[in-house]
């Protein structure tokens, strides 16, 4: 296991940044959720809402409404706030989510945004495409519903305070 400066290994599994939950203390973090099933969608805002932090959840239901969300924030923040983390799923009519996470990461206004893939695909060429296009994150969607809930937790755990901090 390497450890990096500046970081300590809270638990087996899970990487905490000293000081970022300091400086976190409870500001508002975007989150824009790009999917198409009404289910996960569910399901995620359920994870979500079961975590403790402050989440300023934006859902969308193409990859196409997801670059114009993304567009709109550049023009009108307070309507279409920035987000600094997009949960996508990959498999959707249209553009599909690969689409999007490449617009996005060729977007020099967008690209360092952290996109967490979160998808029922367990290709594993699904896998290597998004990390190669600069997926911050790929999850399976096909764990049983606790476990889901602790995958977000700790998706929430991880990217929410690192988002709220770079975006505020």
């Amino acid at each position: 296991m390497i450890r990096q400066p500046g970081t300590e290994f809270h638990s087996k599994d899970m990487l905490i940044v000293k000081g970022i939950d300091m400086e976190y203390q409870g500001k508002m973090v975007n989150v824009l959720m790009v999917e198409n099933d009404p289910g996960d969608q569910k399901l995620i805002k359920s994870g979500i809402a079961n975590t403790e932090y402050n989440v300023n959840l934006h859902v969308v239901s193409s990859a196409e409404q997801g670059l114009e969300f993304l567009h709109k924030s550049l023009s009108d923040p307070h309507n279409y706030p920035r987000p600094g983390l997009v949960l996508l799923d990959l498999n959707m009519p249209g553009m599909g989510g690969k689409g999007f996470l490449k617009e996005v990461k060729a977007d020099e206004n967008f690209c360092s945004i952290p996109v967490v893939v979160v998808t029922s695909s367990d290709l594993q060429s699904d896998v290597d495409e998004c990390y190669q296009m600069h997926a911050a994150g790929y999850i399976q969607k096909n764990a049983s519903a606790s476990e889901f809930a602790q995958i977000l937790h700790k998706i929430a755990r991880y990217w929410f305070p690192v988002s709220a901090v770079l975006n505020n």
